[in-house]
């Protein structure tokens, strides 16, 4: 599998999971500090700690912006040229999250993939809910 795929049940509204994937402060409470704005052509970055191979520098650019459905985003970094694409669905309990991370090419990319996918999941399992208010 090239791509990273997750699902998650939030029992909240679609705004209020919208608004922790789209505010600035709550993005950067639970992902990483950012200039981001919610807006398609909007270039920012994401900032963390380097690692062997990475910078600590995520670049993004908006990509699409359909609010509260779908927000896409470039991103590259540590080698990396891909695109994360978080959908929000109506559920019977709250909101579904889809979260795809696509582009991931080759064996020299199989580590950042499976650090990711690990990643993406404990962020939207431990950090992301205390966000959604």
């Amino acid at each position: 599998m090239r791509n990273i795929h997750i699902q998650r049940v939030f029992h909240a509204p679609r705004e209020a999971v919208w608004s922790a994937l789209t505010d600035r402060d709550a993005l950067a409470a639970w992902l990483m500090p950012n200039d981001f704005e919610p807006r398609i052509g909007h270039r920012f970055t994401f900032r963390t700690d380097p690692a062997p191979g990475f910078d600590g520098v995520v670049h993004s650019e908006v990509l699409t912006i359909d609010p509260p459905r779908l927000l896409v985003l470039s991103w590259r970094g540590g080698g990396l040229d891909t695109t994360l694409r978080v959908e929000l669905n109506p559920h019977v309990d709250g909101t579904l999250l889809v979260l795809r991370h696509e582009g991931f090419r080759g064996i020299r990319q199989l580590l950042p993939r499976i650090v990711l996918g690990i990643g993406w999941a404990r962020l939207l399992r431990d950090k992301l809910p205390s966000q959604i208010k």
